[in-house]
């Protein structure tokens, strides 16, 4: 059926006692190496809009109030969008655009705003499943909508649909970034969306660099975020954050708001020319024509855009990833020859994935010792990026080998 079957983030034990005593800024440990405090002179994200394709999102937690667009959900597909029955969509609302008031987190983008999406995710009830849109009803909706990118923090099975509901929002110049999975444990797959081609696939690294041993790995890796040991929702009574919520999802939500960031503040850029900037800019360093597996194109860090007046972000109608993806829709749509205008304000199933369209893999498959480094930039979290997994029997190794065509 195609239904998402499960949110992509690993909840570990750590209970902050309430949202009114508990400061989560003080633990989002990658606010200060991605000097979010500068960027935020810059941009806050103000005028993006972003679609936040989970499992409901709560707009009455302290640090949502007056962030999410209630009204903007298109009625189609806006059963109990505001009605958050796991806490995850929460939480990933908050990464990306929370204010941090009430001791809660602080968004990345907190000048940006949330349209919320409701989803059937694993725990949903059976009575409200079947009336519950799927996925791909969520994005091919988002995608008529001015939000400008769609943050899918979920992860299911292939399915013609979504395929088709994705082609079309990239055909509309939606920037569409989604979790990867957290399959690293087991056999490693990637789950659809972030497995589609137009999505921007997000894996995890932890806070020395070094991804994340529970992060999917392969060919859909497109970049890497933070995304353990970050405060998230306990659950949906929404009295207590956890300490530790590790997963892509985070990573995915941080990536989001780091496009929002760089949207906001070049809002005639088109979505190829956003995603230049995020892959042109990331920590590396491998060859970016020859990306990991694990961390793709490396790590993100939207500062060295916004930082840079003379950054050139190339051609508006050219996809960066347009051999990876199979061709540039938004040049074909022709969406591309006009600049958008600023807006006003689980796991996936190894043998499912197999009878998808896979891509391929060129070249090797691993380098040892890979770091991912910076220029120009004295944040250590960005400088050295250990490119560094456990695989199998304890060797330490990183694949290079990506995606071809």
């Amino acid at each position: 059926m195609g239904a998402v079957v499960g949110a992509l983030a690993a909840l570990s034990v750590g209970f902050a006692p309430n949202a009114a005593a508990y400061d989560a800024q003080s633990k989002q440990w990658y606010l200060q190496p991605m000097q979010a405090e500068t960027m935020w002179k810059t941009s806050t994200g103000k005028g993006v809009k972003v679609a936040v394709i989970d499992s409901g999102v709560n707009p009455d937690t302290p640090s949502l109030k007056g962030q999410v667009l209630v009204n903007e959900t298109p009625k189609s597909v806006a059963y109990h969008a505001t009605e958050d029955y796991k806490g995850h969509g929460t939480t990933m609302a908050e990464l990306i655009a929370g204010t941090g008031a009430g001791g809660g987190l602080k968004g990345l983008a907190p000048g940006a705003k949330i349209v919320p999406y409701r989803v059937a995710l694993t725990k949903l009830p059976k009575a409200e499943k079947k009336q519950t849109p799927e996925l791909w009803e969520a994005i091919r909706a988002a995608a008529d909508t001015d939000a400008k990118i769609i943050s899918m923090s979920v992860g299911g099975l292939y399915t013609p649909n979504e395929k088709e509901a994705v082609k079309y929002a990239a055909s509309k110049g939606k920037l569409m970034i989604a979790a990867v999975g957290n399959a690293g444990d087991g056999d490693g797959e990637i789950g659809y969306p972030a497995a589609e081609d137009y999505v921007i696939g997000v894996s995890s690294m932890d806070a020395s660099g070094t991804v994340s041993k529970f992060s999917s790995h392969g060919d859909w890796v497109d970049l890497t975020a933070p995304g353990e040991g970050i405060p998230g929702w306990c659950d949906t009574s929404f009295r207590s954050y956890c300490d530790d919520y590790n997963g892509t999802s985070p990573a995915a939500a941080i990536a989001s708001a780091s496009a929002a960031l760089i949207w906001s503040a070049h809002p005639d850029w088109t979505v190829n020319q956003v995603t230049r900037a995020l892959i042109d800019t990331a920590g590396r360093s491998w060859p970016k024509n020859d990306p990991s597996q694990y961390l793709g194109y490396g790590a993100i860090r939207p500062k060295n855009v916004l930082e840079n007046p003379h950054y050139d972000p190339g051609p508006p109608n050219v996809d960066p990833l347009a051999k990876e993806n199979g061709g540039d829709l938004l040049a074909k749509s022709g969406a591309a020859q006009a600049s958008p205008k600023p807006s006003a304000a689980g796991s996936a199933s190894a043998s499912a994935a197999s009878q998808a369209p896979q891509k391929t893999t060129t070249g090797g498959t691993s380098a040892a010792g890979s770091t991912a480094e910076s220029t120009g930039d004295s944040n250590t979290l960005w400088i050295a990026v250990a490119a560094v997994v456990v695989l199998g029997g304890g060797g330490l190794a990183v694949a290079r080998a990506r995606r071809g065509r």
